[in-house]
């Protein structure tokens, strides 16, 4: 009896919170003119975009960690396989609306380069390289980041010039 009452109390209670939050409600809270009205709104709108930046960060961590345990030496494989999915499924579902696909899109572009080898990289353990060779591995990168640009600069000369 006990039990049942506390569920009910439970579901009714949610039902309200959840109807007192709704999207549109939440958006008239953080719309812009409400935040650029008060400082505590701006501040609590930064807040959730922090935690909503460090949940993200969590759940995208921890699921390469565990596609990382999965497939092992053939994880960047399976990377490059999923965001190709992604990209395909993307233009797939905004056909013949491209402006409404950009924004998923440069998501999608986002989490892969926030979950690229540079990650891992600079996330490695007390016992991995020291801040010397990750500096001198970043200056290689950039090293021949700047080899490819001058490539690929020569050669629209070229074209450009025929």
């Amino acid at each position: 009896m006990l039990l049942n009452l506390y569920g009910a109390f439970c579901q009714l209670y949610l039902n309200k919170a959840v109807s007192v939050f709704t999207v549109s409600n939440l958006s008239q809270y953080f719309s812009p003119a409400s935040v650029a009205n008060s400082p505590a709104r701006a501040l609590l709108l930064v807040g959730v975009v922090l935690l909503a930046y460090w949940f993200l960060s969590l759940t995208l961590g921890f699921t390469f960690s565990l596609l990382h345990v999965v497939f092992g030496r053939f994880f960047w494989i399976a990377r490059v396989i999923l965001f190709s999915m992604s990209c395909v499924y993307v233009l797939h579902k905004y056909e013949g609306e491209p402006e409404n696909a950009v924004l998923p899109l440069c998501f999608v572009v986002a989490i892969y380069f926030m979950t690229g080898p540079m990650g891992f990289y600079w996330r490695s353990s007390p016992s991995g390289p020291s801040v010397e060779e990750k500096l001198e591995h970043l200056e290689n990168q950039v090293r021949l980041l700047n080899i490819r640009l001058n490539k690929v600069l020569e050669s629209l000369d070229r074209t450009n010039g025929k």
